[in-house]
Order: structure tokens, then sequence, then C-alpha cells
């Protein structure tokens, strides 16, 4: 047996888990129709097949229907869910690997126009300022049959052969019951403690009568809610004896924070830039305490983290559930030895912000997660040997770099600049996005380690690549930043990049006109706002910053706010003029005739990039295919085919923003789905 803390088995009741290590729960928005189907239990199974002890399914499946989901959660509260759950929990089994569901009423944190337009409920009339509906009251009644919607639903997933459920109360129904911030009932179920427990109680026994004492029933809660009139740390201590003492709980799964505001939600879960693993010790502390199987899981990014996790007692099991979503295959690289080869979480947190704007989850590293059913995590051998010529050493080219190696394919990169990068080499100039790099470090990595030729400081042109002699050429040269969209002045203003490189130094009275809305803007503004400069961002869109989703926007706003900065949206900029030594910028507004103007001594446009496609052209005349793609076949997983020069030496083909702006995922993408069939 290895002697690795995250190897060894863990005796959770009667259910032996063979390792340490578990996916939490967690709702990655792959239900069809309310039910897990294909999409839902192949993201599963691809975990639980490289090795993973437990996962965890669905965060916040629904056990009643006035609690609608706000991102496609499963609906605990129908029958034809059974069918469904077996399915994904018999797969699980047969690679040994525990399954488990949360469930839960959503309480206030949802919307009254949601499924069937009933009325939010909670413990007052306070709403939620992230999902900003009033609820009503809960009434008696109420209590009473989500009491048995619960066990309703418990007793659906022990039909389904799960080993056990987890109830949760963070954010939700029932710890609202808990918190003094959300609690104004009078009577049995509001005042002291043990009152604002009742219901959870109530819930947990109801359950417990339902599904016997050898179903497990865990509860993920929150024990310290680091918000002014919440539950204190000491009040979240006291909660957990009782949870513990009440004997109807099998373990613990310990959250610190709210998540009410996109900021609480972000300090809960913490993204790219903050600091990692924030709340182990205070698991820890819970788990000294209790002494009760614990469960955490919070930025747990990295083996080496989760291994003193669990090596120094503060966890029984420890979730890596974001670092499963980059790479699902992390207990099998441990096993055989290559923990070097585990594909980092870069905290870019695309996953958890494409379903809080109502998609479904994706990673921005790993574009086969939530499509095992299209993509694969492990690329194929290819029957014939090719030679694949590369331009471009960023996402995009990196990524098709690997995946053409790990078919088998010679390989050849040609790359302009002294080191791989491309666009994230800038991007990972701002401390806070530091991490990005490891997309690019790791792939260089791969690639190395499977032969790929680097030809660095290398201004690829169609003779050179010619002389290659290549069967297929991927053009991967990305795009620069486009600043001519005003009326004039075109030549007075600097582009994002040009302050993010440091090509230009940032002025004192700054005004960035974001009509991209991605990080490139942001980045420019904090970096410009650092130096004690004022800042304006101008935006024609209703919201700041449209394209940074609402968690990874909350370490950016922290640091702006800090600052001389102002949002301005809604208004567009129309012309940049010189008096003096300043500038004059005129701002419209799509809604009307509406005029201002801005006095200034810089103007920074973010308006995206145009594809630096010169050598893409260049190859046209010599392809096979000119520069064609079939995209049906592109989409169904086949083979390019097409032949419009009979003549031509090499398929061609171009990627990622050398194409159109875009982002990183769907550059690496483009990628994956094109080279996995060369």
């Amino acid at each position: 047996m290895s002697n690795d803390p995250l190897l060894q088995p863990y005796d959770l009741k009667h259910l032996r888990l063979k390792n340490r290590l578990m996916i939490t729960s967690h709702e990655p928005a792959y239900p069809e129709d309310g039910m897990p189907k294909d999409r839902y239990r192949a993201y599963h199974v691809e975990r639980a097949r490289a090795g993973v002890a437990l996962t965890m399914t669905a965060g916040s499946a629904s056990v009643a229907r006035d609690s609608p989901p706000v991102f496609n959660n499963i609906l605990a509260w129908k029958d034809e869910v059974v069918g469904w759950m077996k399915k994904l929990a018999d797969e699980c089994h047969e690679h040994d690997c525990a399954v488990m569901i949360q469930l839960t009423h959503l309480g206030r944190r949802t919307r009254w126009d949601k499924a069937d337009w009933l009325p939010v409920v909670s413990s007052s009339h306070e709403r939620e300022v992230a999902h900003k509906a009033f609820p009503k009251k809960a009434e008696p009644w109420d209590i009473a049959r989500i009491t048995e919607d619960y066990a309703d639903a418990a007793e659906r997933m022990k039909a389904a052969g799960l080993d056990g459920i987890e109830i949760q109360a963070y954010g939700h129904l029932l710890d609202q019951f808990w918190s003094p911030v959300t609690n104004t009932l009078d009577g049995p179920y509001g005042g002291g403690l043990e009152n604002r427990m009742r219901f959870s109680m109530e819930v947990l026994r109801a359950v417990r009568a339902r599904v016997g004492p050898d179903f497990l029933v865990g509860i993920r809660y929150v024990a310290d809610e680091d918000l002014p009139g919440g539950i204190s740390r000491n009040e979240g201590l006291e909660i957990s004896h009782r949870l513990k003492d009440s004997g109807l709980v099998d373990f613990l799964n310990v959250i610190r924070g709210h998540i009410d505001t996109d900021a609480g939600l972000t300090d809960v879960i913490p993204v790219q830039g903050m600091r990692a693993n924030p709340h182990l010790d205070f698991a820890g502390e819970i788990r000294a305490a209790t002494k009760f199987p614990t469960f955490h899981a919070a930025k747990i990014q990295d083996v080496a983290t989760a291994r003193h996790a669990i090596a120094s007692g503060k966890l029984d099991m420890v979730g890596m559930t974001r670092a499963h979503m980059a790479d699902p295959h992390i207990v099998a690289k441990i096993l055989r030895g290559e923990e070097e080869r585990i594909r980092p979480c870069v905290g870019a947190n695309y996953c958890l912000d494409r379903i809080y704007q109502g998609g479904m989850a994706l990673c921005l590293h790993n574009p086969a997660t939530g499509r095992e059913l299209e993509q694969p995590h492990a690329v194929p051998k290819a029957e014939t040997r090719r030679r694949v010529v590369v331009i471009g050493a960023g996402p995009a080219g990196l990524e098709a770099a690997r995946v053409a190696a790990e078919r088998g394919h010679e390989v050849i990169l040609h790359e302009a600049a002294n080191d791989p990068g491309g666009q994230v080499r800038l991007t990972a100039q701002s401390p806070r996005r530091a991490e990005m790099m490891q997309l690019i470090q790791w792939r260089f990595a791969e690639c190395t380690r499977m032969g790929v030729t680097f030809r660095f400081n290398s201004f690829a042109d169609a003779e050179s690549v010619a002389a290659e002699a290549p069967d297929v050429v991927v053009v991967a040269t990305g795009g620069l930043p486009h600043t001519e969209v005003l009326a004039e002045g075109n030549g007075l203003v600097v582009s994002a990049w040009d302050i993010l490189s440091g090509d230009v130094a940032p002025g004192a009275r700054v005004l960035i006109y974001d009509d991209a809305g991605d990080y490139a803007g942001l980045q420019a503004a904090e970096k410009i706002a650092a130096t004690g400069a004022e800042v304006e961002i101008v935006t024609r869109d209703r919201t700041i910053s449209s394209e940074v989703m609402a968690m990874s926007l909350t370490p950016a706003l922290r640091a702006l706010q800090e600052r001389e900065v102002t949002f301005t949206p809604t208004w567009v900029l129309t012309g940049v003029s010189r008096e003096g030594n300043a500038l004059t910028a005129t701002l419209g507004s799509d809604y009307g005739g509406a005029r201002r103007t801005r006095h200034v001594d810089q103007v920074v446009v973010n308006h995206g990039t145009r594809p630096l496609d010169e050598v893409y052209f260049e190859l046209l005349e010599g392809s096979s295919n000119l520069g064609e793609v079939d995209y049906e076949a592109l989409i169904a997983g086949a083979p390019q085919r097409v032949t419009r020069n009979p003549d031509g030496a090499y398929q061609l083909f171009r990627i990622g923003d050398a194409v159109a702006a875009r982002n990183t995922h769907a550059a690496i993408y483009d990628a994956l789905r094109l080279c996995k069939v060369l």
C-alpha cells in the first residue's frame, strides 16, 4: 500500500472510500429537462474511471416546486430522477467510486418568475441581493410541506442506489432560518439558536426516518457567515456540535462565508489572484473541535495542498472540484507517478461564472470538460503519421501542437517571439492574473515531452513554411489590438495592450473606452489607477466589463473602487481632439442625441483584436483546401477532407484569434476539435 496520505482508504460509517480525494457537490448545469442525462453522467463517469473516491452530484438539486432552479439544477422532486440517477450511480460504482447528491430548497436564493411562478419563501421578507426576489415569510404549512419534500427526495435517492445524500445549508433555506440576518420569525422557528435550528432538525429527522440508519446523510453548512449580525464563528461551532450530537448526520462539509452577493460568493469560492485554500484552517478547527468526519473544498487547486490537508489532520476527505474540471485524471496521474503532468486549475472560474450567467460549466483550460460525449480527454493515436506545422505559440497554437503530437504526428512550431504565450503572456503581466501562465507552461511542457520542435524568433512566411514540407499547416497567429473606432482622432489614442506591455506610460487623467468588455480594459484601468491617476471607464454597454463575469469581476472591482476610478456605462466615445497638451474626448449615445465632453491627457481604447492573418493568406494558394473548413465534419468530430485545389501540397487551417477575436477557451477548443482527428 502507498504511504501517500491521499491514497489511504477512509471508512465513512459502513462505506469504504478508496482514497481521500472527492469532488464536492456542484451543479455544472448539464441537466436536460431537469434530469442528469447522458452528458451529465459522462462527466461524472470520466472522473470516476480515473480514480476519484467520491463524486457528489447536483449542487442544489431542488426538492420542491417552489424552489425553481436559476442555473439548470436537477429536479429531485420528480420521480423520473430515480432512473437517471441510478444509471449514473451504477456506472460510477463500476469504477469503485461512491456517489452522493446534494439536496436543497433554495429559499430566497431564486426568482419568483421561474418555472411555475410560485412565491419565493424564506424566514423573512428580506430579498437576496444576488437574485432580487422578495420572499413571503414562511407559514407553518410551508415548513411542514417542505420537510416532507426533503424526505421524499431523499427516498428517491436511496431508491436510485446512491451511497448517500448531502443537505445544503449555506445561503439556502435551512440556514436562512439559522441566521439572525435572515430570520425575523416569532415563535418556535425564530429567536434563539435552538428555535432557528428547529426546521433543519425536523428536516433531518424526517429524512432519517425515511431512509433508515444505514443510508449516509451529511450536511454542507456555513459555520461562520463572516457577516455583521450573521452566524458567528462561535455560533457556528455550536451549530457543528448540535449537528454531530443529533445523531442524524454522518459527516460535516464545512463552509465559511456568505453567498448572497457576488463579492460574498467569491470569498467563499475564491477565484484567480485570490488566496488559495483560505478556509482550510477553519475547517480543520471544526474537525478538531467536533472529532467528527469533516469534508471541505475551497480553492484547493494542487495535490500538495490536498495532501497537507489530510496529513495534518485538518480534513478526512478533501474536495478538489474545480481542479477535477481542469483535469479529471488527477488520481490516475498520482497513481502513475505523474503529478507533474496534472493539468493545473488556473482559477479563471470560467466554470462557475458561466453557470451564474445561465450557461453550462466549461473549463477555460480544458475544452473536453462537459463535452465528454464529443471531445476526448486523452487523444487517440492516428493511423498515419503526418508532418504538422503550427504557426504561433499562444494557447491555440500550443494546444494544436500538443494534440497533434499526442496523435503521433511530427510537429514543428514557429513562434516570432522569444518565448511561448501569445496574448496570455501579456494578460499575466497583472499580478492577479499571473496564474494564467500555467495555461502556457503546461502545454509547453507537454509538447516538449512529446518531442515537438520549437523554432522561436521565427517569423514564418510562405517560403519558410513550404521549406518544412508540411502535410498540414495550422495558423494560430492571434490578433493585434484594433483601436480605429472613432470618427476623428484615432491617432491620438493608445490601446489597452500599450498600457499592459509598458510601451506607453499611464497618464494622470485617463479615459478608458472599453468597447470590448473583456479583461484587457479592466487590467489597463487597474495598472493606471495604481499610479494615483484619475480614471474613467466609459462603455456603450448597459453594464461594465460585460464579458468579465460576476465572480471574476469581484477582485478587480475591489481594487478599482479603492482608487480614483469612475464607471460610466451607456456612453459612446465618438471622437478625440487635441487642445494644447490636453485631449478632449467627445461622448455620444446610442439612446439619442445627447453629448458630453471630457478633458483628459490620455485616451485608452479597448476594442478587441483584428486577426494577424498575413501568413494565412500567403499560404492559401498552395493549400489543397484553400483554407476551407467543413463545419459539419468539425462539429461531428470527423476528419477534414475538403479538396478545392488538387495540386495543393498541404491542408491549411487557422484557429483562435487569427480567425476572429474571441476568448482563450474558444482558441483552445478550436485546436482540440480540429487536431484530434488529424
